[in-house]
């Protein structure tokens, strides 16, 4: 049985003229295939096709700035008060997810005044299906990065990450928790289950149902992971529970809060043409 594995993956894929990094080909991965997922939902009941290029935007946009600026106000505002032109360096590092949930939360919010009239329950609980699959894969982009690891440890499948200055500083020979591990499988297990929710049990017509087991499932997991996961920022050593964890409960809360609402009020019941508007507004022409 293996004592360790070492991992030495050069988090470059390709470089050449233009350089493709394995963090931002996940990233786009998860956009694509999140984008087709929503897709097939709006198709499902009938929603406007047009509304899925729209969402894009508006998620793509607050998703980058909303985890940047994150980033810099939740972990290192000491740093970039003094230096706010590095705000705009986001090559070299530094996105928070609770960030970009924010700046995510603020988006659809927007979007539903401006595009779709409808409840905000609708797009999060739509949309947060393809997240949890988007989150996963950018842990995996994390793996691939040797960034994002846990506390040493002695379990056989303990990390390596050769490549990481931090793990060279401060672990050199000792093996780490692969924490992004732990919470890409945390998430793709989220993601197959919100799917089933939605497609087999119909839990869209529950509003709020998808949306609060996405934040539960999703910080619950992180408030646990973050015990074995290493401090991003110095000042969190001297915390009880770290920022990350700190900024999980506020979501975890909403998340409860949200189930209760969703099976304390009477389900709605919703029609599935299995088109979208603009092509069943054609048929009703024709």
């Amino acid at each position: 049985m293996l004592s360790f594995i070492t991992w030495d993956v050069n988090p470059v894929l390709i470089d050449s003229f233009v350089t493709v990094r394995w963090y931002g080909l996940m990233f786009a991965i998860g956009f694509w295939i999140g984008f087709n997922v929503v897709a097939k939902m709006f198709k499902r009941e009938g929603a406007p096709e047009k509304w899925m290029g729209i969402l894009l935007i508006y998620v793509g946009v607050a998703t980058v700035v909303g985890a940047r600026l994150g980033h810099v106000f939740f972990y290192q505002w000491d740093y970039y008060s003094q230096h706010p032109w590095k705000i705009l360096a986001t090559w070299e590092g530094g996105l928070a997810s609770h960030g970009g949930a924010i700046g995510i939360i603020l988006a659809v919010i927007l979007f539903s005044i401006f595009t779709t009239k409808r409840n905000p329950l609708w797009t999060f609980d739509r949309l947060t299906v393809a997240i949890a699959l988007v989150g996963g894969l950018i842990r995996i982009g994390n793996l691939m990065n040797s960034e994002i690891f846990g506390h040493e440890t002695t379990l056989p499948w303990g990390f390596m990450f050769v490549r990481s200055q931090e793990w060279q500083q401060e672990y050199y020979g000792l093996a780490c928790h692969p924490t992004q591990i732990y919470e890409a499988l945390t998430y793709f297990a989220l993601f197959a289950l919100m799917m089933w929710m939605y497609w087999k049990k119909n839990a869209g017509e529950r509003p709020g149902l998808l949306f609060g087991t996405f934040l539960v499932g999703t910080f619950g997991s992180r408030f646990l992971i973050e015990f074995i996961k290493n401090n991003q920022v110095a000042f969190e050593e001297t915390m009880k529970y770290n920022m990350g964890q700190l900024l999980s409960i506020p979501f975890v809360v909403l998340g409860v809060f949200l189930i209760v609402w969703a099976f304390t009020h009477k389900r709605q019941r919703l029609v599935y043409p299995g088109e979208f508007a603009e092509k069943l507004t054609d048929k009703k022409r024709k």
